[in-house]
Formats: C-alpha cells, sequence, structure tokens
C-alpha cells in the first residue's frame, strides 16, 4: 500500500496547488490513500466546507487539522458531518468534531490520527496519552495506522516518532511548515519525518507575506500576516510505502515541487 500526505495547504496559492498537481502525483505514485492537512486553508487560517470538499473532489481521502482549526467560524457548522475531517485528537472531551477516523481502501482499513503537541502551543491534553488510548482502539480494526502530529519543535515530534516505533505506521509531523531532511524507517517499523512542510507560496515566510513577517521581527510591534495572493509557489508531501498486513512502513519518500525542484513526470 502507498499513502501519500499532503503538507499544510496555505491558503488559495496551496488550493492552486492541490488543484494542479494532485493528479498528476496520483498518475505518477499511484498512490492508495491521500491524506491533505488543510487547517490553513482558508486564506492562512482554517478550513471551510466548501474548501474540504474540494479536497475530498480532487482526491484526497481525509484532511487532518492542527491550531487553526478553529480559525474560521464556519467550522462549527460542519465538522461533526465531515465523516473524514480529523482534528487533533487531543483536544478536550466534548470538542467537536473526531480525532480518529478510518477510511476503507478496498477492504483495506486505514486509521488516521491527528495529534496536537503542548510544548510553544496550547496547553491540551498529553498527545503521548492520547496517542496510546486512540491506538488501542485503532488494532482492533487494523494494523495500519497514520498519525499527523502537529507540533512546534522538533524535539516533541521526535519524541513521538520513537514513542510510537512499532505501534503504528507513520508519525509524520506538520505546523512549521518546512520541509525537514531526516526521513527514515526508525528500528521497529514505524516512517518518521520531522515535517513534511507546507503546500502553498515559494517567496514567502512560512507562507505568509515577507514584508509583514519581517517587520514583525525588526520592530517587534503587532502586525497582521496576510497570505500572498500572487507569486510561485511550492507543494511539499510525502510517499510511504507500507505493509499492508503487518503494517509496518517499507520506506518514506520525501516529494517537493516548486521552480527549483520542478516536478518530473518520469
Amino acid at each position: 500500500m502507498e499513502i501519500l500526505f499532503i503538507g499544510d495547504v496555505v491558503g488559495s496559492p496551496g488550493r492552486t496547488m492541490i488543484q494542479e498537481y494532485l493528479s498528476k502525483l496520483k498518475r505518477k505514485y499511484r498512490p492508495h490513500l491521500t491524506i491533505i492537512n488543510g487547517e490553513n486553508a482558508a486564506g492562512g487560517r482554517g478550513i471551510t466546507e466548501q474548501i474540504y470538499k474540494q479536497f475530498l473532489e480532487a482526491g484526497a481521502n481525509a484532511v487532518t487539522l492542527g491550531n487553526h482549526a478553529w480559525d474560521n467560524k464556519n467550522i462549527f457548522e460542519f465538522i461533526d458531518e465531515a465523516k473524514y475531517l480529523v482534528r487533533p485528537a487531543n483536544f478536550p472531551e466534548k470538542t467537536p468534531g473526531k480525532g480518529l477516523v478510518f477510511v476503507k481502501i478496498n477492504s483495506i482499513e486505514v486509521a488516521i490520527i491527528n495529534l496536537q503537541g503542548r510544548t510553544f502551543m496550547s496547553p491540551l491534553d498529553c498527545p503521548f496519552n492520547k496517542a496510546e488510548e486512540l491506538i488501542e482502539l485503532a488494532k482492533k480494526r487494523t494494523n495500519i495506522i497514520f498519525i499527523d502530529f502537529h507540533a512546534e519543535t522538533t524535539s516533541e515530534k521526535q519524541a513521538m516518532g520513537w514513542f510510537l516505533d512499532g505501534k503504528v505506521t507513520a508519525v509524520v509531523g506538520t505546523h512549521t511548515h518546512v520541509q525537514t531532511a531526516d526521513h527514515r524507517i526508525l528500528p521497529n517499523g514505524t516512517a518518521y519525518l520531522t515535517d513534511v512542510g507546507m503546500t502553498g507560496p515559494y517567496d514567502a515566510i512560512l507562507g505568509m507575506e515577507k514584508e509583514a513577517v519581517l517587520q514583525k521581527f525588526r520592530t517587534a510591534l503587532p502586525v497582521r500576516f496576510e497570505v500572498p495572493k500572487n507569486g510561485r509557489t511550492q507543494l511539499s508531501a510525502c510517499l510511504i510505502s507500507v505493509d499492508h498486513e503487518t503494517g509496518k512502513a517499507l520506506n518514506i519518500r520525501p516529494i517537493l515541487i516548486n521552480d527549483d525542484h520542478p516536478f518530473l513526470n518520469d
């Protein structure tokens, strides 16, 4: 089984990259399952029902979220009915939505879990404890478990990778928007990548207009960050090969598409 995971889609430039390249990626790599992180898809903050449905129509099987999940208030109107939308599972009890979903590909089920880190982020429930709880539930139905760990620090992400090595198929990080070069299969069969990177503006700072971010750093004064509407774009993803019987990962390959790394349909 092949799993394609596309990182943090940022605003309309990111959505355009999905529309342009997802079908090409599917033709080239033939993934059985496609997951998109869409927490920044609506203007860089949150997601709408229309965008969620557009991702599914474009070929995604599930959409994960993160700390910006609630920034677009429209989400409260549809999240409970969105069967394949996954918000961080370690939000408090009775938070709308769900942190674990199952997707059936032919006769094989895949569990998708979304978790959020706590270092330099909101003080949510322990993601490590929540991971153990949900993995126990998922194992009753499948050995293939994919985790999108939405966290700030490399250390917390690495800790989660080692903690879950051999217990899940993959731990892939999101949130920091810069693709890391540490993709590997951990000793007990879990694919790991600290951050898959972002999909959206290329000539920007983490997907936001450079000038505003520079002003923030130079003055320490409040600045409104906006997603640039024009300019070059990029797509960041990874492809994971899985033994569908054991649930162990066989290989993980990062994917980066931009003007310096053009897409080659070979």
